[in-house]
């Protein structure tokens, strides 16, 4: 159990019955909306290049506003909270979330739109460290599974806000985002009530002074670090091809095959789907079958796929995507769970520290394809991503974890 511990009454009596899935599926639906605040940031992208006649680099800008200004956060935050928990945290992030949208929405140059994106990047910091030690206190002992529903709903709001932004902010314009506002408030409301169960069943205002386990049994202090540094690099392999999807697929679909901006907006929406798929699978396989062998699989695994897909057809680029995105996005649940329990005890920080890396890796991977977009092409970009998945082969240096656990 993690630095909050005071479980009283019929609350204790569920965690020890197992996966309370109420909260669970709350902190998942507050996921989707947190994420699809965000997602639909990077879905009207063609409309802000547009209407404010912003180049790659610009574009690529505002993604890594938003991704580094989470990234940096989150690991401090997920540090002080491993001390002093803060339930109802997760509201203060939903409201700076809901300060961006509105700033966005009324946003008269390029300088606005980066604080715009500051604000929903910060709102995300705050959320992602609390929201994930809640579902692992939900947990029932089923980690995988806790975390795989805790991400999907995150993977659920990414794929619909490009949606939304193609059914609502392309045809009605940058004013429209306002509407989305009421997202944001019943997200407020959900996350009040979580935040509410959190503090009765598992919080105490005195911080917890004991020495946190620094590993788990039976490896070594270096081994740990050593398996905590070849996660990073698997984190930065998945986010950063995966960011070419996020901020440039529109474009490429655009300017390799000529399909219309909404259409692009739909086939986004598959391979951001897929994404779902993959991460709801990936940590309920990882919990039954062991975390080492889902990295494998999802990381290595589609590597053949990555480096045809530059050379192929709009069908056939589109049938693709599907199980890259699946193949990827299985890895995440497994790498977090790995990591946690290489480092008990330390849900806090070890979540905002790997939360953090996949949104640093995000908005370092859009800046640098922004700038690489504008000097040779979009297509190219995809040509040099499709080798990213090959590091999955350090996974092989990962300590054999599962047995020991069970």
């Amino acid at each position: 159990m993690d630095a909050p511990v005071r479980t009283t009454g019929s609350a204790a009596q569920r965690d020890a019955d197992g996966t309370v899935f109420a909260v669970l599926v709350a902190i998942s639906v507050s996921h989707m909306l947190n994420d699809t605040i965000q997602s639909l940031l990077m879905g009207i992208y063609p409309v802000l290049k547009d209407s404010f006649a912003l180049d790659y680099t610009q574009i690529g800008l505002i993604s890594f506003t938003f991704l580094v200004t989470a990234s940096v956060l989150q690991p401090v935050i997920g540090i002080a909270t491993d001390r002093r928990p803060m339930p109802h945290s997760l509201s203060l992030g939903m409201t700076s979330s809901l300060a961006g949208l509105i700033l966005l929405s009324v946003a008269p140059n390029f300088a606005a739109l980066l604080v715009a994106a500051a604000m929903i990047g910060l709102g995300s910091a705050i959320f992602h460290p609390e929201a994930s030690r809640v579902a692992r206190l939900a947990s029932g002992g089923r980690y995988g599974v806790a975390q795989s529903i805790f991400q999907v709903g995150g993977n659920i709001g990414t794929a619909i806000g490009p949606l939304l932004a193609a059914a609502v902010v392309v045809p009605f314009g940058q004013s429209s985002i306002a509407w989305f506002s009421i997202i944001a408030l019943v997200a407020l409301a959900v996350l009040w009530r979580v935040g509410s169960w959190y503090r009765r069943t598992h919080f105490t205002a005195t911080p917890r002074r004991a020495a946190y386990p620094t590993a788990i049994e039976g490896v070594s202090r270096g081994r740990v670090v050593a398996a905590l540094a070849v996660l990073m690099v698997l984190i930065f392999s998945k986010f950063f091809y995966l960011e070419s999807f996020r901020s440039y697929y529109t474009f490429y679909l655009i300017e390799k095959y000529g399909v219309e901006v909404q259409t692009a907006q739909v086939l986004l929406f598959v391979q951001l789907f897929a994404i779902v798929i993959g991460t709801l699978i990936g940590g309920p396989i990882g919990d039954r079958i062991g975390r080492k062998y889902v990295i494998w699989a999802s990381i290595l695994g589609i590597l053949p796929l990555t480096l045809i897909l530059p050379h192929v057809g709009l069908v056939a680029t589109v049938l693709l995507t599907v199980p890259i995105g699946i193949g990827l996005a299985s890895a995440f649940p497994a790498i977090v769970v790995f990591a946690q329990e290489l480092l008990p005890g330390r849900t806090g920080m070890v979540s905002g520290l790997f939360f953090g890396l996949a949104f640093g890796m995000g908005g370092i991977g859009a800046a640098l394809l922004g700038y690489l977009a504008d000097r040779t092409s979009i297509e190219f970009v995809y040509q040099v991503c499709a080798f990213l998945p090959a590091l999955g082969l350090l996974t092989v240096f990962l300590p054999n974890i599962d047995g020991r656990r069970r």
